[in-house]
């Protein structure tokens, strides 16, 4: 394994797991105690991790910090399935939806697996394969295809191509922040850019976040807080911020069993 990959895949897993251990790192690559530490100062060096005694931790959040799927998918569980169980409610069969990639649709999409003569588009890998496991005849799910980020969507001029000509009933678009000053937020440029083409595509817009997305703030725009018809969000969220997302977007609900 060349010193890049060997990199790459350390980084990999600092950014799934929240950190790593020299030790674990010699015994998985098997490299020595030497090698494991240089490539850590390295990536150090370059700001995409922070040396600790005996191995390394993720930085603090950034407007380019993308988790994992595996390391999103174990955060606000509780909040998420309450969210996505509300968001299968504006389903109705029949219909063309749109699923973008997130931890959120991910959940979402285990309660669409029952809604009979679906079509659903995504660029989310994980969507997908929740489908795929459960196969209805009357159903029909579109992958878009492109380049895969770290929280497994498929980005970049294939998917924008695909997207582009493609009109839904409903997207619901997973977001890693939420602001009054930036909208609807994404840690990676290529992602937003797919992302906008499905908020293109889509007759109404729903966004199911939980409340630690208010005020975390990626690098790049999808959508003004405006342009959701319908943001379904936890019962965490301050006060303030409900009042503020209430009168941008057209409607805020607050999922139960989240309180």
């Amino acid at each position: 394994m060349l010193a890049q990959q060997r990199q790459q895949t350390i980084l990999e897993r600092v950014r799934s797991n929240g950190g790593v251990r020299v030790a674990d790192l010699v015994r998985e690559l098997g490299v020595s105690d030497m090698t494991i530490r240089r490539d850590l100062e390295v990536l150090a060096e370059r700001g995409l991790l922070e040396k600790v005694h005996g191995g390394a931790t993720a930085l603090g959040p950034g407007s380019t910090e993308e988790p994992g799927f595996t390391a999103k998918s174990a955060r606000q569980q509780q909040e998420k399935e309450a969210i996505a169980r509300h968001a299968a409610r504006l389903v109705r069969p029949g219909t063309a939806v749109a699923l973008s990639a997130g931890t959120t649709t991910w959940a979402l999409a285990h309660h669409l697996i029952g809604v009979p003569e679906l079509t659903v588009i995504t660029n989310s890998i994980p969507v997908a394969e929740v489908f795929h496991r459960n196969p209805r005849a009357d159903r029909t799910v579109v992958l878009t295809g492109g380049v895969r980020t770290p929280s497994d969507a498929l980005v970049g001029p294939v998917a924008v191509a695909a997207i582009r000509r493609l009109h839904v009933d409903t997207l619901f678009l997973g977001v890693h922040g939420m602001s009054v000053r930036a909208g609807f937020t994404t840690p990676n440029l290529l992602e937003s850019e797919t992302d906008r083409e499905l908020v293109a595509a889509a007759h109404r817009l729903v966004v199911p976040a939980d409340s630690t997305k208010w005020n975390t703030v990626g690098i790049s725009t999808i959508a003004e807080l405006s342009e959701a018809d319908v943001v379904i969000t936890d019962a965490g969220l301050p006060e303030d911020a409900r009042t503020q997302l209430a009168e941008r977007a057209g409607e805020l609900t607050i999922a139960e069993g989240t309180h």
